[in-house]
């Protein structure tokens, strides 16, 4: 059983910074790539920023320059370091793995239960 765990979210003023963690990957046998998705009411989940196997990383528009996606293998923990927040980053972060846990299965997303974030101006 995979179960990814996101942690640090919470109620900031605008321009403001928190960091996200994601921890629970280390079982997985093979990961494509993690990402970080937001969903605000009324509105569809939206990939915010991606992190591949070979560390390439890419981002939403909105969030260029703002946001970092990292991860620490040895900690199995994915990271997205939000700065300069602005209101309409409010949403349910989301951690999600495109991996798989065996070499025999295919690949597959898996979901942490989401955090919320919180940016008032």
């Amino acid at each position: 059983q995979v179960q990814l765990v996101e942690s640090g979210g919470g109620l900031v003023q605008a321009g403001g910074s928190l960091r996200l963690s994601c921890a629970g990957f280390g079982r997985l046998f093979s990961i494509n790539a993690m990402g970080w998705y937001r969903q605000a009411p009324g509105k569809q989940r939206e990939l915010v920023a991606r992190i591949t196997s070979g560390e390439r990383t890419s981002y939403v528009d909105s969030v260029k320059g703002r946001f970092t996606i990292s991860r620490d293998n040895a900690k199995n923990t994915v990271y997205l370091q939000m700065n300069n927040l602005k209101p309409e980053d409010t949403a349910v972060y989301y951690c999600n793995a495109d991996g798989r846990i065996d070499y025999y299965r295919p690949f597959t997303d898996y979901w942490g239960q989401g955090t919320q974030v919180t940016v008032s101006s």
